[in-house]
């Protein structure tokens, strides 16, 4: 068993997630790809978004590899290099009317999307972190938000503080993947919209994305803070009086006034 599947099964016991942790690695142009993967334009038959990608990675079990001929998304496109920005794109015609009220304000939403340089594009590979037959740049993981506070708790074991992230309502893939990779840090994701249509995310999902170096370290976080009680699920708190309606405490009376008699 390799590393990673490894400390993927002690991240399930921890978190207890409901669907897989993912284990995401962009592979070079031309670079050979894992065995068994599936590649949704040759084996399904079907282009797909990329988030709709991750529910089917995350949810089936499924090892997949996204590229352009694979991949729909026009946003998803363009932040992961699989086909040039225009200037139609970059004055924000996709998000004026839409997310915005401006061509203004929807310029600085364009903007702000992580985007893959020249350097770092390729085939975009994704896999339950138990079963990956390769080793991840990344992890992603969709929890609720208790699961998702656990990793945060965990993944500041060491410094403390808080953790800072950027959340948009738009493309929580570039968010996620990119911006995880190239700024090298963890991050609480917003699911986006697109993904809650397309990627079948529910409302009481969010994500949390770590770079794979970091996951030894966050093991160790999540096992310090188990022993300092912060756990998943959270404990119910029930050593407490319980207050009953006046005729079920008439009950108590009548009896403790039988026993005293």
């Amino acid at each position: 068993m390799q590393p990673w599947q490894q400390e993927g099964q002690k991240l399930e016991v921890s978190i207890r997630p409901e669907t897989f942790p993912l284990a995401i690695k962009i592979f070079p142009s031309g670079e050979p790809l894992p065995a068994k993967v599936k590649k949704p334009a040759r084996d399904l038959g079907v282009q797909v978004a990329l988030c709709q990608a991750v529910g089917m990675a995350r949810r089936y079990g499924w090892t997949l590899a996204i590229d352009q001929e694979d991949q729909s998304c026009p946003i998803a496109h363009i932040a992961f290099g699989f086909q040039p920005s225009l200037p139609f794109y970059e004055e924000g015609h996709l998000a004026c009317g839409m997310y915005v009220q401006n061509k203004e304000a929807a310029v600085r939403s364009e903007a702000i999307i992580p985007k893959l340089t020249e350097q770092e594009r390729g085939t975009v590979v994704m896999a339950p972190l138990t079963k990956a037959n390769f080793e991840p740049d990344l992890l992603l993981l969709y929890g609720n938000s208790a699961q998702i506070m656990r990793l945060v708790a965990a993944s500041l074991y060491f410094e403390g503080g808080a953790m800072e992230t950027h959340i948009s309502p738009r493309a929580d893939c570039a968010h996620s993947i990119i911006g995880t990779l190239q700024e090298e840090k963890a991050k609480v994701i917003l699911p986006c919209y697109g993904d809650r249509i397309f990627g079948q995310t529910q409302d009481h999902e969010m994500a949390f994305t770590l770079p794979y170096k970091e996951l030894k370290q966050l093991l160790i976080g999540l096992e310090g803070t188990h022993r300092g009680g912060i756990r998943y699920p959270v404990p119910t708190y029930l050593r407490y009086q319980v207050h009953y309606p006046p005729n079920y405490e008439k009950l108590k009376k009548m009896w403790e006034e039988k026993e005293e008699a």
